[in-house]
């Protein structure tokens, strides 16, 4: 779709019962002719009514269903459109889907302030000072990453996120002093802001404009959810309890996340995902990044899908039921978003194929992807430098190796010991282009 030609204006309405369009807003809805297309919501069209324009009113459709009307709209002779958006169209609007199918030179935004802007101004609050989270369209749970202590959260809402799922989320998160103030019909004669302890919002039956924007002021009582990276086991649920099922401990996870170096835009496999320690983690930190985890038996699956929604980290973290590496190749062939290529791989868990799986994924990754594994027995530590010395001949990696050994302190008898675990040898190997094809380049350039 990105290839029409037809003009499509952005209009931010901004946040009032009565839209304050400038002269370039005014101007596009006045030059519009009755093949034109004006769309939006019932409600934004009721704050354009002053600015007359000749434009057929059409109501926003879902999402999946507007890239039809798109080519739709254009075979039946309309020349421009214009798409009325809430606040500002760029700021958790509807710009940034328009920025995905469209060409920018074929979309011209009007922006205005924003339900974020206006909510912090009637509180006095800086913008650079609160966090806005969208749980618009979006599940309520995946407003528990964002839940640390000492925190001003902005949220834009639905009717699956009113006031009182907000409390029941900061109550379950031990932040039950966490302050609450719902900002209603903004802009609106009803406006009303009111601030609430979330102790009382569950316990009261109060009523809400459902047209509100929440600002959440978290409280000083230690979260739940941590703020730092290296979530205890025993936060995980686990197949044996207690974070002592099929998981990679706390301590060994935290080297993994160290020499992975996940960055924004990465896709990550994490083979043998377990019960989801690496992957809830990934996830977790880097909200931006897609995290695909695999994982073929039925009880650590489950408790990869209660930790996934335990953290909630179900926006960027996929979970592929499946054994590797027969999965591997149905994921390629889907070659979608969620499901996309990988750039980096952990594997954690392999089943006895572990030989076959890193000669698959080192195929796949591009040049400066990287490849991360775990091994505990012999037999696998084995395979791993059988892998390290092909990568020796080949000349295409960096290679990084660490044994981690590691011995808790316990009490047995009233003394205090440490318990030693079994030692874990990690891996991680980052690919480049071979010498041999970086020298024909340069002498493809010499010629």
């Amino acid at each position: 779709m990105k290839h029409t030609q037809m003009p499509i204006h952005v209009i931010g309405l901004g946040v009032n019962q009565v839209a304050h369009l400038d002269e370039a807003a005014q101007a596009v809805l006045a030059s519009l002719s009755p093949n034109d297309i004006v769309l939006g919501a019932p409600r934004q069209h009721d704050t354009i009514g002053q600015y007359v324009h000749q434009g057929q009113r059409e109501d926003l459709p879902k999402l999946k269903e507007l890239k039809e009307s798109f080519v739709q709209w254009q075979s039946q002779g309309a020349k421009q459109v214009v798409v009325l958006a809430s606040g500002d169209p760029l700021y958790y609007g509807i710009g940034a889907w328009l920025m995905r199918n469209f060409s920018l030179e074929n979309l011209h935004f009007y922006p205005n302030v924003s339900s974020i802007q206006v909510a912090c101004h009637r509180l006095g609050l800086s913008l650079q000072d609160v966090q806005a989270v969208s749980l618009h369209g979006r599940p309520l749970a995946s407003l528990r990453r964002h839940l640390q202590s000492n925190k001003t959260l902005v949220l834009l809402t639905d009717q699956h996120s009113q006031p009182k799922h907000i409390a029941e989320e900061c109550v379950k998160a031990g932040l039950d002093q966490s302050e609450i103030t719902v900002c209603e019909a903004l802009g609106y004669p009803q406006e009303k802001v009111r601030t609430f302890a979330s102790g009382v919002l569950i316990e009261g039956e109060l009523e809400f404009d459902p047209l509100n924007v929440i600002v959440l002021k978290t409280s000083q009582q230690t979260s739940l959810y941590p703020s730092s990276v290296g979530i205890p086991d025993a936060s995980f649920v686990t197949d044996k309890g207690d974070g002592k099922g099929m998981i990679t401990k706390r301590e060994v996870r935290l080297a993994i996340l160290s020499y992975m170096n996940i960055e924004q835009g990465d896709t990550v496999w994490d083979i043998g995902a377990g019960c989801g320690g690496v992957s809830v983690e990934m996830a977790y930190w880097h909200p931006r990044s897609q995290i695909i985890a695999i994982e073929h038996h039925p009880d650590r699956l489950a408790c990869l899908t209660a930790n996934r929604d335990r953290f909630g980290v179900m926006q960027n973290l996929s979970i592929v039921a499946g054994r590797a590496p027969e999965v591997l190749m149905d994921l390629l062939a889907r070659n979608d978003e969620e499901h996309g290529k990988p750039n980096k791989v952990f594997i954690g868990g392999s089943d006895g194929e572990l030989s076959v799986l890193m000669a698959q994924v080192w195929d796949l990754l591009p040049a400066g992807g990287s490849l991360m594994v775990s091994a505990v027995t012999e037999e696998t530590k084995y395979q791993v430098m059988q892998f390290a010395q092909q990568r020796d001949e080949a000349q295409d990696a960096v290679e990084q190796g660490l044994q981690v050994s590691i011995a808790k302190g316990e009490r047995l008898a009233g003394q205090r010991l440490f318990r030693p675990s079994l030692p874990v040898a990690l891996a991680h190997f980052t690919k480049h282009v071979t010498q041999k094809t970086t020298k024909t380049n340069y002498k493809e350039n010499a010629q």
